[in-house]
């Protein structure tokens, strides 16, 4: 989709569908009530994200606690910031998309194909290291296995890797130089 296209979607596209939709609310219900649903679903909005974004700051920082890297969880932190500016610009299409990005098993299901579709282009896209499928590292190619597991799986490993470590203590002999001081 060229680029041209998107900002013309975005910056005509979307103020005219809210303009419209002000347009019909307003002829139904009256302009008085219609600019306080505006202003209402704002401060409702609002209200939620603060909440919702302390939960998700909340759970990245039990997945940093626990050794996993909280990639879902930031993907959750940038949808609830874009639902925030979605809730404060005034209209009803633009707060319908952030009350739907306020729920968690659909901001969830988002954030997943995000990440999952990510790992896919980074896994086979022959750049960055050159383990890709294609790869354009002068014919050099890495064989190796891999495991794809769950978060919890990968703490669970973690940690029988960490209880199965033996660290022994004990005192170092240094050889005696006199022997070849004395020599000489």
């Amino acid at each position: 989709m060229p680029i041209l296209f998107l900002f013309l979607l975005l910056f005509i596209g979307v103020p005219l569908v809210e303009i419209y939709l002000l347009i019909e609310v307003g002829g139904i219900i009256g302009a008085f009530p219609t600019v306080l649903a505006v202003v209402f679903t704002a401060v409702l909005g609002v209200t939620l994200i603060r909440i919702q974004g302390f939960s998700t700051l909340q759970k990245a920082q039990n997945s940093m606690n626990q050794g996993v890297v909280p990639a879902k969880e930031m993907i959750e932190g940038l949808m609830l910031l874009f639902a925030a500016l979605c809730l404060l610009i005034p209209g009803f299409f633009t707060d319908a998309v952030g009350f739907l990005l306020l729920i968690p098993p659909f901001r969830a299901l988002i954030a997943s194909q995000i990440i999952g579709s990510a790992a896919m282009k980074s896994r086979f896209s022959g750049h960055g290291h050159g383990f890709g499928a294609g790869s354009r590292n002068q014919g050099h190619f890495f064989e190796g296995e891999y495991e794809d597991l769950t978060p919890e799986q990968q703490h669970q490993q973690n940690q029988e890797r960490l209880h199965h470590q033996h660290i022994i203590e004990g005192k170092v002999d240094e050889p005696d130089n006199q022997n070849d001081t004395d020599s000489k």
